[in-house]
This record gives structure tokens, sequence and C-alpha cells, in this order.
């Protein structure tokens, strides 16, 4: 089993997502609050090239990501500053570099093949559409209650995180002897605090845990692991000197690793069987 580092991604800015795309692409959120901007990248995840770097849109902060569909991101807008409920669909080519069509009129519920789901709040209820996700145009009214919608979330649902592991947790032993022998042998090195996190990839195990460091701060410790042969084949440092847990370090996305350091690093690497 090999791990080979791909990229680093550290701007200095806070990351406020990651997302792989299905299509070997990176795309990364940063925001800065206090400035009140956010920036979008994105990278190839084979090899960290550049794509897409400090993108903006007209509007600098008050924008987020619904999904991302064949190397076309589709932005919301907020209905106020400050308020969750979103509002309007941007739809923006990263490769071409250029937004493909945009709307005030409908707010994102799902997008299926090249089909969007969107909606018009009412004061009660909600009117249904059907739009067409590389033109915008309308396809199909649906009504208040569109039962093929319904279907249409129901089959959706986590869809969107197959082929992604995340971290399991293991509060004191785990029923896996390996891992138990792997966690006694770094516990006589660390003082382990809170839980650690474990994916178990075929024969490879990935753990996150936090150790206690001088004036009761905390280190997070990233290590992998070749349970065939028994040698740590990657070690990383996430974060020293925290006042806080911060088990979300690490998932695998394909045959992707994806690791946070603090707030505004990210490495990726390509794990090999």
């Amino acid at each position: 089993m090999k791990i080979k580092k791909n990229f680093k991604f550290d701007n200095k800015r806070q990351i406020w997502r990651i997302l792989p795309t299905d299509t070997g692409k990176l795309v990364i959120e940063e925001r800065d609050t206090e400035k009140q901007q956010v920036y979008f990248h994105c990278l190839e995840l084979s090899n960290g090239k550049t794509l897409l770097k400090d993108f903006q849109l007209e509007e600098k902060f008050w924008v987020g990501i619904e999904t991302i569909k064949n190397d076309i991101i589709y932005f919301h807008r907020y209905t106020k500053p400050d308020l969750p409920q979103h509002i309007g669909l941007i739809a923006f080519d990263f490769k071409s570099k250029k937004v493909l069509w945009e709307t005030n009129n409908y707010t994102f519920q799902l997008i299926s093949d090249n089909k969007i789901f969107c909606y018009q709040q009412k004061f009660e209820g909600r009117d249904y559409f059907s739009i067409d996700a590389l033109t915008g145009n309308l396809i199909e009214e649906l009504g208040e209650k569109p039962d093929d919608l319904q279907k249409l979330k129901d089959a959706s649902s986590g869809s969107e995180f197959i082929n992604y592991k995340f971290p399991e947790y293991i509060l004191n032993n785990s029923a896996n002897e390996k891992i138990n022998e792997i966690l006694n042998g770094l516990k006589n090195k660390f003082l382990f605090s809170g839980r650690t996190g474990f994916i178990l990839y075929e024969d490879l195990l990935l753990l996150n845990f936090h150790t206690v460091a001088e004036n009761n701060l905390l280190n997070n410790f990233f290590f992998a692991v070749d349970l065939s042969t028994g040698k740590y084949i990657l070690e990383e440092k996430l974060d020293a000197g925290s006042t806080h847990y911060k088990p979300e370090s690490f998932f695998i996305k394909d045959n992707y690793l994806f690791l946070l350091f603090g707030k505004s690093r990210v490495s990726v690497y390509s794990i090999f069987l």
C-alpha cells in the first residue's frame, strides 16, 4: 500500500467548504468574515493544477454553493443578509470561466440528470418547477405538491455521499484486535484526549486523535498504517496548541484522501492499494 501526496492548498484564509467533484476536481470555498469576502477555487485532484483561483461573483459575500454537476457550479444568493434562506441560481462553468445563466425567480431543491427542480415561495406553501440545468429555461410547472419530485428526493437522498468514507469513532477499545494493537502502541507514546476517529480502507487503517500538549492545549494527529505489514506509511500533525477538538479532520472520496490542517490548509493524497 502507498499514499502519495498530490498537493497542498493554503491561502492563509479560513476554508469554509471543500467539495470534490465527480469529474476529478476539488472546489474550495474560503470566507473572510471580517472583510465579508468569499473566494472560490477549483483544482485538479490528481496534481493540484489550478483551474479557478480567487473567483468572486458580483456579490462578494452573501452567496454560496448549492451543488456542482458536470463542471458547473450552481450558486445561490440569500433572501437577506444574515438569514439562511436561499434564493436565486447562478450557473457558472469553471472550465470556460463563464456564467451560463442566472435567475432570481427560483430556489434550488435538487438536480437530476440535466434537470433542476426548484420552487417559488408563497405566503402559504410553494409552487414547484423544473428548469434546464444548462440553460435555465423553464421546462415544466409542477404545482404545489408534485409526487414525482418527492420520489426523486427519496431516491437521491444520500447519493451525494456515494464513494465517500467518513471516520467512525472509538471511545475506548475497538472490537477489531488489529486496531486495538495499533492504538495501544500509540497510547504508549501519546497522552490521548477525546475520541479517536478511524477509517478502515481495505488493509489501510487511518487514524485521527488528539493529545494533551503544554498548558492543557491539544495537538491533532493523523496516522496511516498498512495493516498487512504493520508499517506506518503516513504521519501528520494537523494542528498544534488548539483550545478545542477538531474531529472532522479527514475523509476519503474514491481513492483520494483529504486532510485538513488547522483552518486554512487542505492536503490531497492518492491512495494506491
